[in-house]
């Protein structure tokens, strides 16, 4: 479908990567891998058509059409969340805008026998033509389940896009681009936001989706999911093998060791070669056969082996002073907005040097009680901090809070003081920004680069408690296995948000269960906590939570059961009468476009025929309230 071929970008004089090429085909589920600011963001620009390439080409067949997921989105203010997934479907909405145009003409005239009115009624029925080819009775019903999927409920679609938090709007943005069929989908970062349900859903959308898809991911387990090829980018360089993550390292490991070993073979024969060389120059009898010699090894092409980017971050978060021996104490926690309540009567204390972990579904109350916490929203109850408690707090969109027009330099010094002022820029070559990259713009850095920044930040000032929501997202696999070990050194207090089984593991030494409103207390690491649940991961524990409803709900879902039996039989008695109605109608528009003069002389012509249209209507209108019906019984 899009080959690609030569391709060279670079920067400021460093190229991203250079010469590069592949191809993507149909059914291609391709993971797009590197650390954070190889280029990945940036190669799925160029696949795009949004990045020129310095070099290179972009080749695609005819009618292609590409669907990009950006991590940086703008809607359109004043949309409700269903408004702005409509926008998916441009041309439906168009047809939509002409249909009621004509309509309205027609209910306005009465010059019946005119050449204008009998134009309009060609139009309406090519435009209705169009609507049905174009899917216009479907969409409707095929925006709520994916919004459905990806977390939504019904009770949310008419509510304005601003109310929601920056993840909920990515969300909106990728039922969007699920919905246009797009042949190639381009995902950057798709999981960030989504909770475990919602990415079990995304995965098997995937899965049976027939486009080719290209997913920039950290999440290990999304991947070997997801994707049946690798794409990785280092040093400027790709290496592609059609296997899943897991399998594609093994590979890439396996590889390397191979080239070492070959290397290391070659160059014991270099070694022997030249001594050899060494040895002939001495004696004239055997100076040709030293020239023989030499000559060989410039012929010889010498193995390389693929080089590696190890630079990692450096980092550990400074502890301030000394705190009480009780550092939070929480009772009778509660927040709602409106009818909504998050959190309900929710009591806990937190002991100097505790290590607790927030785990959960989206939407349970962790980021809420984390936000309690540390002052930023109002609620009811008591929230206590310890004698000389000093909070350091990285929030899950801590990197939307950055000046784009700043650059990274600047960025800290504004916040450094006196004391810390010096240090900035070890601290920013600890983050892996060295050189010229403290000039860059905070526009132009990738959601990683955003993040390394924003926690980079928070080494300005000593604290001895951290709160840490969601701190992986757009972090690569390397820089996440620092984070998590100047977490671990970390002589602090620490509460960790995240869905990320594998970087809890070693960090936490109490869990906090958020469900329903309520928040139930586990002692005990990640792993004792997901063993005394018999799962292996978050996954799991959904899925079996969802079994165990299941089978304690059987008399339930009978009569639900029963219900959507009726309805479903209701809703196929309208079909077979609308699919009846509409080819009456069309065979009267045919004869009306073959011999209008004979067709308009009918007795009373229009009045049966706008009843016709009326009576399609109102079938189409009970049709929409049964399926709404069904859509909301939760089977």
């Amino acid at each position: 479908m899009l080959h690609t071929s030569n391709l060279s970008l670079s920067f400021s004089g460093e190229y991203i990567f250079k010469n590069i090429g592949f191809r993507l085909g149909a059914n291609e589920r391709i993971g797009l891998i590197g650390k954070n600011g190889a280029g990945k963001s940036t190669l799925l620009k160029v696949i795009a058509g949004e990045q020129t390439i310095d070099e290179g080409e972009v080749a695609k067949e005819k009618g292609i059409s590409i669907g990009f997921l950006k991590q940086d989105i703008d809607f359109e203010e004043g949309r409700t969340v269903l408004e702005e997934a409509y926008q998916a479907f441009e041309n439906i909405k168009e047809i939509e805008k002409k249909l009621e145009e004509i309509n309205t003409q027609l209910a306005e005239r009465d010059d019946y026998e005119s050449e204008d009115y009998h134009q309009l009624m060609v139009d309406l029925n090519t435009y209705q033509e169009q609507y049905e080819i174009h899917g216009g009775y479907n969409y409707q019903g095929e925006t709520e389940r994916i919004l459905k999927g990806l977390g939504f409920k019904s009770s949310e679609f008419n509510n304005l896009t601003s109310t929601f938090s920056g993840g909920w709007r990515m969300r909106i943005e990728l039922a969007k681009l699920l919905l246009q069929q797009n042949d190639i989908l381009l995902l950057d970062e798709p999981t960030n936001h989504l909770d475990i349900e919602s990415i079990i859903w995304l995965e098997k959308f995937l899965n049976l989706s027939s486009a080719c898809v290209v997913i920039v991911s950290h999440d290990k387990m999304f991947l070997d999911n997801v994707t049946n090829r690798t794409i990785e980018i280092s040093l400027g360089q790709i290496y592609d093998f059609n296997l899943p993550f897991s399998k594609f390292k093994e590979q890439r490991k396996l590889q390397r060791e191979q080239q070492l070993a070959t290397q290391k073979n070659q160059q014991k024969e270099i070694e022997h070669t030249e001594k050899l060389i060494d040895k002939f120059r001495a004696k004239a009898s055997k100076a040709s056969m030293a020239q023989s010699l030499i000559k060989k090894l410039d012929r010889m092409e010498r193995i390389e082996v693929d080089e590696e980017d190890n630079a990692t971050m450096n980092i550990s978060f400074p502890v301030s002073k000394r705190a009480g021996k009780v550092v939070i104490k929480a009772e009778h926690v509660t927040k709602a907005y409106d009818d909504n309540m998050v959190i309900e009567d929710i009591s806990f204390t937190m002991d100097r040097g505790d290590k607790l972990a927030f785990v959960g579904q989206n939407g349970q109350g962790k980021s809420t009680l984390a936000k309690i916490i540390v002052g930023e929203i109002s609620h009811q109850g008591l929230v206590e901090l310890g004698h000389n408690v000093e909070i350091g707090y990285f929030a899950q969109n801590q990197a939307e809070y950055l000046d784009e027009n700043k650059t990274v330099l600047d960025t800290m010094i504004d916040v450094a003081n006196a004391e810390t002022r010096p240090k900035v820029r070890d601290i920013l070559g600890a983050f892996l920004f060295r050189g010229d990259d403290v000039h860059k713009y905070v526009k132009v850095l990738s959601g990683g680069e955003r993040n390394r920044l924003a926690l980079a930040k928070m080494l300005l000032n000593p604290f001895n408690v951290l709160i840490m929501d969601e701190p992986t997202n757009h972090l690569d696999m390397q820089s996440k296995h620092v984070l998590k070990q100047a977490l671990q050194a970390f002589d602090g207090s620490l509460i960790l948000i995240s869905h990320d089984r594998e970087f809890l593991q070693g960090l936490s030494e109490t869990i906090l269960e958020f469900k329903d409103s309520k928040v139930k207390t586990f002692l005990g690491s990640i792993d004792e906590y997901l063993r005394s649940r018999e799962a292996e991961d978050f996954r799991s524990i959904e899925k079996r939570t969802v079994n165990k409803t299941e089978k304690t709900s059987k008399a339930s879902d009978y009569q639900k059961q029963k219900k959507y039996k009726s309805l479903s039989n209701q809703l196929s008695n309208i079909e077979s009468k609308i699919t009846k109605l509409e080819n009456e109608i069309k065979a009267i528009d045919d004869r009306l476009a073959y011999d209008y003069e004979a067709t308009i002389a009918q007795d009373n012509f229009f009045q049966d025929y706008n009843d016709s249209k009326k009576e399609l209507e109102k079938l189409m209108e009970n049709w929409s309230e049964i399926q709404e019906k069904i859509d909301n019984l939760e089977l």
